[in-house]
């Protein structure tokens, strides 16, 4: 009768594989599109003549839109259905896209980026709803896999590729490749593509979209900021705070509306909730590795673009590989096994780059992050599919909306926190290095003079010259290794991260068991108890 069953779910799964491959698809070019251009602005920055603080407006532009629809993608999923907002999701970004290749000024560009931002925005939750839908809680962590092929994969290997076409090819190229596929995308979803859900003609609640409008993305816009002007700039402040008023205004207002756009009430489920604070920590930790890295490789170490993102592409690909594994891992053990071996490693990995130096090896820092990419291969999916597990079907979509906006706030605030510790810990360094080299302290004077001397011996300079570059050097040094001290200590703040993140996955179950309980109860007491032997009728 089960393996009756089991085919019969295999059957119904496997004639949905060809929409799930376009969905794929699709969701891996939105995603990928959001890592290309870290490697490409400087670039971009000399082609369009603009400084750093405007180009920069091509990513926060983007997040924003992005962030701000994400919230309203369940009642899109309800109201134009699966199919047809696929559809419309993959025009805009492929309109996007073409627009953002032959952009020929700065304006034109960001136009380019904020409709490719309107396509992505609903790409994530609307593919995390269908599979949601399409495939049972007892093999959803399969489904989740394949999700995590493109949410894990896709930014992984995005800065290896941007680095090999900027050093090849012009920046143009990373959008022109994308066009013909996003057409084929949606030619070939416009003759398969049919509803998984039927559209219901449901009203807009125009108050809660503007007020989550509002809240979600001047806290997007906030939070981003703080990293680079600081917690207490006044924008920074201005908007946080609006940010925190319209979202507790759209929680309230939500709370008491018979149709909610974002039904809150989700959070009444307790593993979706705590995977959700889970998948939060877990986020800001891999932003940690993902904003730092980059860093110490080529500003600190002096390696090219390319040669940073060819260190990041064996852990995408272990990523790839471990992300349909761990699905169907998850199918047999359920979340706390993976979520404990999974931290652990990250954990442990996160604590050797605290030991980061100038002279640590290529190869070395390579191993460490392969083996930091299994153990967050473990996490993300089956952490996230454990909360989702729990949610009724009717509530699918409110939990995958939640879930993605909960995962671009912690993934800004995440970059921000880590900017702001790396950032102070850096300036704390310095002086402290600096405070060491004083005129005053006789043995430096001393082991100072020496060197200046050996400087002007080896350069042939005179003594005044070299020591003006005796001081430039040393103040050079000292820059470089309060730089790598900032980026240790930074480290040191994920690893305590992963370690709560540890202490919390103990509590996670596996809510599938719980509904299997819930049925024996049920049968257990609906069902009549059959009589003794003794007071069975005797046969006449």
């Amino acid at each position: 009768m089960a393996s009756e069953s089991a085919d019969t779910t295999n059957r119904g799964i496997r004639q949905h594989i060809p929409l799930l491959a376009v969905l794929m698809l699709g969701l891996f070019l939105a995603i990928l599109n959001q890592t290309l251009l870290s490697v490409a602005m400087p670039h971009m920055m000399t082609d369009f003549g603009v400084g750093a603080t405007t180009i920069q407006w091509l990513s926060t532009g983007f997040m924003l839109v992005n962030g701000a629809l994400i919230p309203l993608s369940a009642f899109l999923i309800e109201r134009f259905g699966t199919r047809i907002l696929f559809l419309v999701a993959m025009v805009f970004f492929t309109l996007g896209t073409f627009i953002c290749g032959i952009a020929p000024n700065f304006s034109t560009m960001l136009i380019g980026r904020l409709i490719q931002a309107v396509g992505g925005g609903v790409m994530q939750p609307l593919v995390m709803t269908i599979i949601m839908f399409v495939f049972p809680p007892e093999m959803r962590g399969r489904g989740m896999g394949l999700f995590g092929l493109a949410m894990m994969f896709a930014p992984a290997i995005g800065p290896t590729l941007s680095g090999w076409v900027i050093e090849n090819y012009t920046w143009r190229i990373m959008f022109y490749a994308m066009v013909p596929l996003g057409i084929l995308i949606i030619l070939i979803s416009f003759f398969t593509l049919r509803n998984i859900m039927e559209p219901k003609k449901i009203k807009l609640d125009y108050l809660g979209a503007l007020l989550s409008l509002i809240g979600v993305a001047s806290l997007l816009y906030g939070v981003s900021e703080a990293g680079t002007d600081g917690w207490t700039d006044p924008v920074v402040l201005t908007t946080i705070v609006i940010g925190l008023i319209g979202i507790v205004a759209f929680v309230i207002q939500q709370l008491t509306s018979k149709k909610p756009i974002l039904d809150f009430r989700v959070f009444k489920y307790d593993m979706f909730s705590l995977s959700n604070v889970i998948s939060a920590i877990i986020t800001v930790a891999m932003f940690a590795g993902i904003f730092l890295l980059p860093i110490y490789l080529q500003n600190l170490r002096g390696f090219t673009p390319l040669q940073a993102g060819l260190l990041m592409l064996p852990g995408a690909l272990v990523m790839m590989v471990m992300s349909p594994v761990s699905g169907m891992l998850f199918d047999k053990v359920g979340p706390r096994p993976l979520a404990a071996v999974g931290l652990l490693v990250t954990i442990l990995t996160t604590y050797e780059f605290t030991r980061l130096s100038i002279h640590t090896s290529y190869q070395h820092i390579l191993g460490l992050y392969m083996i930091r990419s299994f153990g967050m291969s473990l996490l993300m999916m089956p952490i996230m599919t454990a909360g989702m597990n729990q949610l009724p079907r009717h509530l699918n979509s409110h939990g995958t909306a939640m879930t993605n906006t909960l995962r671009q706030i912690s993934g800004a605030l995440g970059t921000s926190l880590i900017t702001t510790i790396y950032s102070n810990r850096t300036n704390f360094h310095y002086a402290n290095l600096a405070d060491g080299m004083s005129t005053a302290d006789p043995t430096f004077m001393q082991s100072f003079q020496a060197f200046v001397h050996s400087m002007a011996e080896a350069t042939h300079l005179s003594v005044e010259m070299a020591q003006q570059l005796s001081v430039f050097s040393l103040y050079s040094q000292i820059l470089l290794k309060a730089n790598v001290n900032g980026i240790n200590d930074a480290f040191y703040w994920a690893t305590g991260l992963c370690i709560v993140g540890l202490i919390l996955s103990l509590f996670l179950r596996d809510v599938r068991k719980d509904k299997v309980r819930d049925k024996a109860a049920k049968r257990k007491r609906n069902v009549p108890m059959l009589p003794s032997p003794s007071e069975r009728p005797k046969e006449v």
